[in-house]
């Protein structure tokens, strides 16, 4: 009974809030679930209690992450459909090879592997001759991370891991925790590393709004400074396209690419003959 009465309170607030985070109206979510207004409306306030075929197609609506669409089932009183297998397992191998072939095959350029909240996974040989010309790698994850996973968010944003050498600093940081702070809206794991990030030193609150400059290029690139030698590289994305698994569906690569002819001879030059 008392669980009963927990999901009469989790699912509406629940359903409530991820339809407000995408700043939909009950009838633009109404008429994407093809529900009535009426209904979505009885099922926010509690009056109705959904099943288990209503809260998916309502997430299947709300596009929401695989680990969200757990967590509403869950909250209306049903089992998770959806399973989180670990990486190493033998089911996990043909994604594990795609994500190893698809970063070495990105050499010279460096490529990671990472979850949602920015843990990494994988890297290519690149990362580590790219942004070993920064110091030791290990040895600066162990001051930025301590002894938990290794973080590129926190990485890029402590001010002992890659702050200080990053030229445009300014620009790159507003933008990227403005990304995160909407990805934050649905992953719990990644609005902690957004509040650990934004309590670094020189890190403003206001970063997490997105503030639009007008630029020359069609993509913001990072620019890398150690010493006389200047990099700039910008990243591209990339997720799987059908995922049924929660690892599946919250890796993604981050391939980076050379923003100017003097930063690809530099990837060149690091990576030797090929």
């Amino acid at each position: 009974m008392a669980g009963d009465l927990a999901n009469v309170v989790a699912f509406p607030n629940l359903l409530r809030d991820c339809r407000r985070g995408r700043r939909l109206s009950q009838l633009d979510l109404a008429v994407e679930a093809e529900v009535s207004q009426r209904h979505l409306s009885f099922l926010e306030s509690g009056r109705a209690r959904p099943s288990r075929e209503m809260v998916l197609q309502l997430a299947q609506a709300l596009d929401l992450p695989l680990r969200e669409r757990n967590r509403l089932l869950q909250s209306a009183g049903y089992a998770g459909v959806f399973p989180q297998r670990k990486l190493e397992t033998v089911d996990m191998g043909p994604v594990r090879q795609a994500l190893e072939r698809l970063i070495r095959h990105h050499e010279p350029y460096p490529a990671v592997v990472v979850d949602r909240a920015w843990n990494l996974f994988m890297v290519n040989e690149s990362v580590g001759r790219v942004f070993g010309l920064l110091g030791d790698l290990d040895e600066i994850y162990k001051r930025v991370c301590g002894d938990g996973p290794r973080n590129v968010l926190k990485l890029t944003f402590h001010p002992q891991g890659l702050q200080p050498y990053i030229a445009n600093f300014a620009e790159i940081g507003s933008q990227l925790l403005a990304r995160t702070a909407r990805e934050a809206l649905e992953h719990p794991e990644v609005q902690a590393v957004l509040d650990e990030v934004l309590s670094y030193p020189g890190i403003p609150a206001r970063w997490r709004v997105q503030e639009v400059h007008p630029l020359p290029l069609p993509v913001l690139p990072t620019e890398f400074r150690v010493g006389p030698v200047s990099l700039k590289l910008f990243s591209m994305l990339t997720t799987f396209g059908t995922p049924q698994d929660i690892t599946t569906d919250e890796l993604r690569v981050e391939s980076f690419y050379p923003a100017d002819a003097a930063s690809e001879a530099l990837l060149r030059q690091l990576g030797g003959p090929r």
